[in-house]
């Protein structure tokens, strides 16, 4: 660990993704936008006349199809450059610009949808029948026609349209805040260097032996959101009410049913979550006084949530290491799978290190018409090998949607988004485990199995609990502030974690810092994706290729059947509260068995 990062300039090439496998040159990008314009136009001439006839349907579904392939990636190339650095000027200008084009597509096309909701279906069917080319969008059709009861006028619809840019403020300057303009203190590592707290070291530094090093890297990091806490309340609670706006506008009852709807998931499948996890909470308190126990300490403070609970087992893993472990662990996969990762690896889909302005976090981006790509902030930790495997299984989702479906239904639902990413992850964690004799190797890597359970189920479905009830305040009329937000989540991270946690007061702020309350109730699905995930891992290890060709008709589905039916296709039904209950079943296997070895 150094005390400053590098430039993006300064950063090797091969660490770096290439982003020439979208578009050669800036120009080549700025030609892709001259042409979204021109189909646009050829579009709006469609307007008032979109089923007037077969023809004019499948012309329209067409073009838009076309149209919106271009916006994407268009936008995807916009996006990862901002995001490599986020200081960048010229980047900057270019993400914005794909913002206002996208509401300009948006707004000019609003049409689309209420024309088609506006026709008789038995009209519909007879135009399946005169033009069999139409069947690719019946899917497409159907889904629209889901939503009927959500959808507006034309005009209106165009209205909403045109306030799409300006919905994304509240979401652009919490990134540009976080990412770009927030300075945090230095503090003393553990080696005596004076080190400058970023997002990519913060968790690193928390994860350190010396609990010196954890309090004053807790302490200074929150220091920051404390500052400004007033501003980031103010912008979370745009965001709040942009949902509210929406929902209200399109006549859903909360923002919550708007937000789950839109992914064609039923709400309770949001309710049993947290009331399953909630029936479970012994189980996490019963975790977190055998954190207390390994870490022998009298008290246990939020700041000791992250350091491994055995002590003297964290080792470095290189990049380099943590590639070939991957490949090794997927290989029960089939060799399709990893030879496809190892392209990856292999040609520059990821951008791997931290650099100056660097968005933080990781994810994976796909789209359609090229392969995915992975931005990772890499920092030789086990932590950081699984976010490879969890962001490569993203990818590889990606991938085999984008090869089996038609543009219109490549793109995965977010609810099934998670499945793949932490079907990996839990893969690599039984080949690891299957692989030591170690005994304290075992119990570090069991401790890293429950972390992930805290992490992924308990921890998500707590922000997820915030993220309801913050709704829920404000559209009740009660204004959220800082010391009201602070104050829901301090009382959740008591609820969550229990009696043997000290939540300090600097807990209060995290909800400050997680990127993820701009994603319109994203979080829950970690939690219920991670659950499934553990029955579809089990199910690949115990039976097998049977169990893998479902997993990969899953994988391959885009979002050509709502995404509860396509998790049914690998074996999972997350509107029964089992699967969750089951993942949190074996949570508690893993908590026996490592209070065994320690």
């Amino acid at each position: 660990m150094t005390g400053q990062l590098p430039k993006r300039s300064e950063v090797r090439e091969e660490d770096t993704w290439d982003l020439r496998d979208m578009y050669a040159t800036k120009e080549d990008w700025e030609k892709e936008l001259r042409e979204i314009g021109v189909l646009t136009s050829v579009l709006e001439q469609m307007e008032g006349k979109v089923t007037a006839s077969a023809d004019n349907l499948f012309h329209t579904l067409e073009q838009a199809a076309k149209a919106e392939q271009k916006v994407d990636l268009a936008f995807s190339y916009a996006e990862r450059l901002f995001d490599q650095d986020q200081k960048n000027t010229e980047h900057q200008a270019m993400s914005r610009k794909m913002y206002s084009l996208y509401t300009d597509y948006s707004s000019r096309t609003a049409f689309i949808v209420p024309e088609i909701l506006e026709t008789e279906e038995a009209v519909l069917e007879g135009y399946f029948a005169e033009k069999p080319e139409l069947s690719l969008y019946r899917i497409q059709i159907r889904e629209i026609q889901r939503t009927k009861a959500h959808s507006l006028p034309a005009e209106q619809e165009k209205l909403v349209a045109m306030t799409g840019e300006m919905a994304q403020t509240p979401d652009q300057v919490y990134s540009i805040i976080n990412n770009a303009d927030f300075v945090y203190p230095e503090i003393k590592n553990a080696q005596g260097e004076m080190v400058r707290l970023t997002h990519g070291n913060f968790i690193p530094l928390e994860e350190s032996a010396d609990r010196r090093v954890r309090k004053d890297a807790f302490e200074n990091f929150y220091s920051v959101y404390r500052q400004f806490a007033n501003t980031l309340a103010a912008l979370y609670s745009g965001q709040v009410k942009k949902q509210i706006f929406y929902a209200k506008a399109r006549k859903y009852p909360s923002s919550l049913e708007a937000a789950v709807d839109a992914n064609n998931v039923p709400s309770k499948v949001y309710e049993s979550l947290l009331e399953t996890v909630g029936a479970n909470l012994d189980k996490m308190h019963r975790y977190v006084r055998l954190r207390k126990k390994c870490l022998g300490v009298d008290e246990l403070h939020m700041y000791d949530i992250y350091t491994p609970m055995i002590a003297d087992a964290a080792r470095e893993i290189s990049f380099g290491e943590a590639k070939d472990t991957v490949l090794t662990a997927l290989a029960p996969l089939g060799q399709d799978y990893v030879a496809k990762v190892k392209e990856g690896f292999e040609n520059r889909w990821i951008d791997v290190y931290e650099n100056e302005g660097k968005r933080s976090g990781a994810y994976s981006a796909g789209s359609y018409g090229v392969h995915p790509y992975v931005l990772l902030n890499y920092n030789n930790t086990l932590d950081n090998m699984f976010t490879l495997a969890h962001e490569m299984g993203h990818a590889m989702h990606s991938w085999y949607s984008n090869e089996n479906q038609p543009s219109v239904y490549s793109q995965y639902r977010i609810f099934v988004a998670e499945v793949a990413s932490t079907c990996n992850e839990i893969l690599l964690m039984e080949h690891l485990l299957a692989n030591t004799t170690d005994k304290k190797e075992r119990a570090y890597l069991l401790n890293h199995y429950l972390d992930s359970f805290k992490g992924t189920v308990y921890r998500q479905a707590m922000f997820a609990e915030f993220e309801m009830r913050t709704s829920r305040m404000a559209e009740q009329g009660e204004s959220l502030t800082a010391e009201n937000l602070c104050s829901v989540y301090r009382e959740l991270n008591e609820k969550y974690y229990g009696p043997d946690m000290i939540s300090d007061p600097e807990i209060a702020y995290e909800w400050a810092r997680i990127p993820h309350f701009y994603y319109n109730f994203y979080v829950y699905q970690y939690a219920t994706g991670f659950s499934a995930a553990v029955s579809i891992a089990q199910s690949i290890l115990k039976e097998g290729a049977p169990a893998v060709e479902r997993y990969k008709k899953f994988l391959s589905g885009g979002c050509s059947m709502p995404p509860v039916e396509l998790l049914r296709i690998a074996g999972v039904d997350m509107e029964d509260p089992a699967p969750v209950q089951k993942a949190l079943d074996v949570f508690g296997r893993i908590l026996d068995e490592i209070e065994a070895l320690v």
